[in-house]
This record gives structure tokens, sequence and C-alpha cells, in this order.
């Protein structure tokens, strides 16, 4: 047989196969025209390894095979990058070709970024409920990290390396993390010393499940570090910090000021951004700062907001000029819901950005596909 591995993004839920699909013994799994109709069975079968039979001949190669059919939903794709995640990380010590699985989540996320990098930074925002805090938060960052690597022209190798790397950073607190975000109350010193040592802890673990890849450990370990060298675990400064782990941690403390906790608000993500490159300036690398406030900006979409006509909706797209986004709006001037979203030009007077809101201040109740249509449906 002259194999191919494929992965979750080359299938279409819904849609007839376009090849026959073979485990990694080479066993018949699925004949060609047969639909997938459920996540839960693409899961199974990505857990087993799929393989299609490649003629030898390259002119004779289906166009289906030769070019990966985009997915339409962006949310569907990362929903399913996060459930393959958890079940990779909680089992990591048990799994056979963990560096070739956990690539092929990276890989997924990647993709399902660039199918519309609006609808992956609004994940960020509005689908929090979709697996643990862990889980969430580690994806949430690998999306982060991506637009910042590619807006700064990394390369395709650095920027696979980087995004698995911001999913297994955590790896080494793993099963206490969720306990760390119900905790009441301040941390305990044993508790402390967990947080300041899962760095090496999660390269530990990457390395038995036999990640080799010296680049991804590195940036795991420094992930925590400083710039003034106030870090963990090693107390590194300046440029004994891998540029790359700089962007996951910048990343990474992005994201868990965004998102809830059972202990505090999300901040507002303009609070976000000040508060990491004002106030903590002197632990970050300020060079990077200019890529992520592009990249993210004031309004990224996902963020509530109320227009100056008094309508309240929510950001869907970046535009050119950061104070100036796209908004569909979902409630009216006068706190009544809308039959249905409206587009909205923030350059217009009438409807500039009058505040960010936090989601309780907007309470609306709406589903992602109704703002991004079929892109976001589940």
């Amino acid at each position: 047989m002259n194999k191919r591995r494929i992965s979750m993004h080359d299938m279409v839920l819904g849609e007839p196969l376009q090849w026959d699909v073979y485990d990694t013994t080479g066993h018949l799994l699925l004949s060609r025209g047969h639909v997938i109709d459920n996540a839960h069975q693409l899961e199974s079968l990505v857990e087993r390894g799929l393989f299609i039979d490649l003629p030898h001949k390259p002119t004779e190669i289906p166009h289906a095979v030769a070019q990966v059919r985009e997915l339409p939903s962006v949310l569907r794709f990362i929903n399913l990058a996060h459930k393959r995640l958890e079940g990779l990380l909680f089992g990591l010590h048990t799994e056979a070709n963990a560096q070739i699985k956990i690539l092929e989540v990276a890989k997924t996320v990647i993709y399902a970024t660039n199918l519309n990098p609006d609808i992956a930074v609004a994940c960020i925002l509005l689908n929090q409920s979709v697996s643990s805090y862990a889980g969430r938060h580690s994806m949430d960052t690998a999306v982060a990290s991506l637009l910042v690597a590619q807006v700064m022209k990394k390369s395709t190798d650095e920027i696979l390396t980087i995004v698995a790397a911001a999913l297994t950073m955590n790896i080494g607190m793993l099963r206490q993390h969720d306990h760390f975000q119900d905790k009441q109350g301040p941390l305990t010193d044993k508790e402390l010393e967990l947080i300041k040592k899962h760095p090496e802890e999660s390269v530990r673990l990457l390395k038995q499940a036999g990640i080799n890849n010296p680049d991804w450990l590195t940036y795991v370990l420094q992930h925590h570090e400083n710039e003034d060298g106030s870090g963990y675990p090693c107390g590194l400064s300046g440029q004994a910090i891998a540029q790359n782990a700089k962007i996951i941690s910048l990343a990474d403390r992005y994201c868990a000021r965004v998102t809830g906790r059972t202990y505090r608000q999300p901040l507002l993500p303009s609070a976000a951004l000040r508060e990491l490159f004002v106030e903590d300036s002197k632990t970050i690398d300020t060079h990077l700062a200019p890529y992520f406030i592009h990249e993210l900006g004031m309004y990224p979409p996902g963020t509530y907001v109320r227009l100056h006509n008094g309508e309240i909706g929510v950001v869907t797209r970046k535009s050119k000029q950061a104070s100036t986004p796209v908004v569909h709006a979902l409630v009216g001037p006068r706190g009544a819901a809308l039959s249905f979203p409206i587009q909205r030009d923030t350059s217009k007077e009438l409807f500039a950005i009058r505040e960010a809101l936090h989601p309780e201040q907007a309470d609306v109740r709406f589903s992602m596909q109704q703002l991004w249509g079929k892109e976001a449906s589940l």
C-alpha cells in the first residue's frame, strides 16, 4: 500500500468520502462514499489513525486527495481539536506516536485559524464552555501565538512548533489547573511550588512521551521566564529567552486575562493589553507589543460593545482602523432584542463604538452561527 496519512481537516462531516480509509495496520475502516455524520465518529477514527492508498503514478492522484477540502465551520474544527487535545494530554503517558498526534492537532488549529482568523479570535472570548479551563486556555494561547507568529513572518516549521508548544505548555500541572481555577482563597506554598516547577515537569513528561524537538521543549520550558529575570524556572532574562517562548508567554498572559475565572471577572481586551504592555512592561519584551496590538487590538472579534446610537452588539471583523471594526448589532437603542443581527459600520458617527462591555453588561444571547454563518456552525 502506498500510504498517505490524513487528518481531521481532510474530511468533511456530512459529505461522502472521496477515498477508502485504512488504519495503521492496513485494515479497511471505511469505503469510498461513506458519509461521516457526527463528530464523535470522526474523533474515534482519528484516534485509530487514518491512511489512504495513493496511486503510484502522480498523475492518477484524485483531485480530492491532491487538494485538501475546506471544512466550512472554523468553530467545529476548533471544538474537535479541543476534544482531541484533551484526550491526548490527559492520556499522554499511554500514547504511541504522541509527537505525531499533537502535531496533527497543531496543524488542525493552524488550518482552522487560517480559514477565518476573526472567528478563531472570537472563540477565545465566546467559546469558553467548550472544555475544561486547562485545555481551553492552551488552545486559546495557541491561536493567539499563531496569529502573532504569522504577522512576524515566522517560517512554517517555526509556526508549527510554536503552536505545538502552546498546546502542551501546561501539561505539567494539567490535572491541578482546574482546581486552581475553582480555588477560593490564596494558594498554599505547595501549590505555588507546583506552579513554579510546571515548565520543567511539562518538559519531563513530553520527553517521556517521545517529544524530541529541542525548540518545542525550549519554548515550553521558558514560557514563564521574564525579560527582567524575575520569571521561572531558571530566572533567565533578555536575549537568553527564545523569542518564540516570549510570544507564547504573552499570548498565555493575554488569554488568561480576557477569559473568566471563578474568582474574578475577565478583563476587557483593551484593559488586558494595557496591563500587559504598560503595567507589566518591565517583565515583557516590548518589541513584541506592536504585533499583539495589530492582531488583537482594542476591539478583537467577539468583544461586546455599545454603539453611539445605544445599540449593543458584537465585533465580528477587524478593519484597517483598530478603533472601527465591523459590528453586528443584536439589541436596539431601547433595549429590545433585534429580530436578526444588523451589520454596522463603526467608522460612521452614528454607529461609532461608545464603549466595550462585559458579557453580563451586554446581557444578550446568540449563537456564533448567527453572526458568522456556516463558518461558525456547530
